[in-house]
């Protein structure tokens, strides 16, 4: 074989592994009730309003959440960024925020909002794996005043929509419920 044609090979040079290169550029997989949106950018449209938005910084430890909060009437009642509640007039709502210690590898980031006047979950949500946020569940109020219900079984908006067990491909997109 002529030594032109022969593959060559840099010393210390390595190749990107495309299964690792092509998952980083895939987007969060969000498990919403028993709905899972694959490769998605984190931000959820509910009734055509972004109200949430989910993203995961394991370099850090921790999940960071994103949220408007509405009462049954659709007045805007909270805001939560990036884990601070940076609108809560009356104190309504706590945050409650872990961080994955490094040193566990079973230890991983969540993050729970509770209305503190009823002691119920407005919104739970965890890491599993990178990329791949499970478990957002809790009742809350869209901008419309409809009620969000995510159980661990399905995801219902209002009495007229229920999500159960869907799959979905976003292509790095926003999730749409309802």
């Amino acid at each position: 074989m002529s030594e032109s044609l022969a593959p060559q090979r840099t010393i210390g040079a390595s190749t990107p592994d495309p299964i690792e290169t092509e998952s980083s550029r895939l987007g969060l997989e969000l498990l919403i009730g028993s709905n899972k949106f694959r490769n998605t950018n984190g931000v959820v449209r509910i009734q055509g309003k972004e109200q949430l938005f989910l993203e995961s910084k394991p370099e850090q430890g921790l999940l960071l959440v994103t949220i408007d909060l509405y009462g049954e009437t659709g007045t805007h009642i909270g805001h939560l960024r990036r884990n601070v509640l940076v609108l809560n007039p009356t104190n309504q709502f706590s945050v409650d925020v872990h961080r994955a210690d490094d040193s566990m590898t079973a230890d991983l980031p969540w993050v729970r909002v509770t209305d503190q006047s009823t002691g119920q979950t407005v919104l739970e949500a965890c890491v599993v794996a990178h990329k791949k946020i499970p478990g957002a569940l809790g009742k809350f109020y869209s901008h419309k005043g409809i009620l969000v219900d995510i159980t661990p079984h399905y995801c219902r908006i209002g009495s007229g929509t229920t999500l159960f067990g869907d799959v979905s491909e976003n292509k790095g997109g926003t999730v749409v419920l309802g």
